[in-house]
């Protein structure tokens, strides 16, 4: 089985404010709704956003935002 290190998004939600900063910087992975619950359209996203979800990570205020290399 080859590894293709794809990026797994991970969130610890009881750290999450849903104060959406990660989906300002990344509204392709990252969605807060109506409801103010954080969700996660793509848990494992191109590497073309990981630019985008790596500052996101940065940006959170609560950090509960990781990435994992499956």
């Amino acid at each position: 089985m080859a590894h293709d290190g794809r990026m797994k998004v991970v969130v610890d939600f009881d750290l999450c404010e849903s104060n959406a900063v990660c989906m300002g910087v990344a509204p392709e992975v990252f969605e807060v709704r109506e409801d103010d619950f954080l969700y996660i359209l793509d848990e494992n996203p191109s590497e073309e956003l990981r630019p985008k979800v790596e500052e996101a990570v940065r940006g959170c205020p609560k950090a509960a935002i990781s990435i994992q290399e499956d």
